[in-house]
């Protein structure tokens, strides 16, 4: 089932639903592209059709934040938790240790995707895995993307930031099985950030934690009181005749 937040169709998988969905696609080689879709994602998808088409036509769009989780509530849908892309592959990780799954990591800085690979390998050893950073340019590409086919991954974990990893991922294709876009996990992965304590996470105020930690952030997260207010307005015109 989804639910429309804003004209993006968000799935209302719980995590352990989302995480069996990707267990099928792999163990079926079915292709899969996963979204991990926040409040700022579909904010700006309402002024980029572009984005707004490329986001819908995902395999799997999840609730990446406490605030698309409130969206769909609000909006009548039974979403139970957010499902967001650093605890998606938390949940992923036993599973591909367990079928000895092959993970290309690409993105982040020169070094980061590789030290995040190494760390999760040191509980999950089963997993096979190559890395690449995401700093390459159009002329390094070809490379990059010869790399990834010849690894032939069962999941490709791309964290370029979005929305430009959402599009990375659109326009090529079928280089793995799953390709999910997974944002500033690999800094987390690797240890470079450290996420909320699990008190904070579990009072669903993370976001605080991050902008506190990383003040940087305010302009991102400025646009929440207007994805609020779009949503209302959105719940409010489906009770109106």
């Amino acid at each position: 089932m989804r639910v429309d937040i804003l004209g993006i169709t968000v799935d209302t998988y719980s995590m352990q639903e989302t995480v069996e969905q990707i267990r099928q696609a792999v163990e079926g080689q079915t292709p899969m592209r996963v979204v991990t879709a926040n409040p700022e994602m579909i904010y700006a998808s309402e002024r980029n059709a572009r984005l707004k088409k490329l986001i819908n036509s995902a395999d799997i769009v999840t609730a990446d934040g406490i605030g698309v989780v409130w969206a769909a509530r609000r909006l009548g849908a039974q979403v139970m938790e957010r499902v967001t892309g650093i605890d998606l592959v938390h949940g992923l990780f036993p599973i591909a240790h367990a079928g000895k799954w092959r993970i290309f990591f690409l993105g982040g800085k020169p070094g980061v995707a590789e030290q995040a690979a190494n760390q999760v390998v040191l509980m999950n050893d089963g997993i096979s895995w190559d890395a690449m950073h995401g700093y390459f340019s159009v002329k390094e590409e070809p490379e990059i993307l010869e790399k990834i086919q010849n690894f032939q991954p069962d999941v490709l974990l791309v964290g370029l930031g979005a929305p430009r990893q959402e599009y990375w991922i659109a326009e090529h294709p079928r280089l793995a099985t799953v390709s999910i876009g997974v944002g500033g996990s690999f800094d987390a992965l690797a240890g470079i950030v450290v996420r909320a304590p699990k008190s904070i996470q579990d009072l669903h105020i993370e976001w605080l934690y991050r902008l506190w930690k990383e003040p940087w952030r305010w302009k991102r997260q400025a646009v929440l009181p207007h994805f609020v207010i779009k949503v209302l307005r959105q719940g409010f015109g489906r009770k109106t005749p």
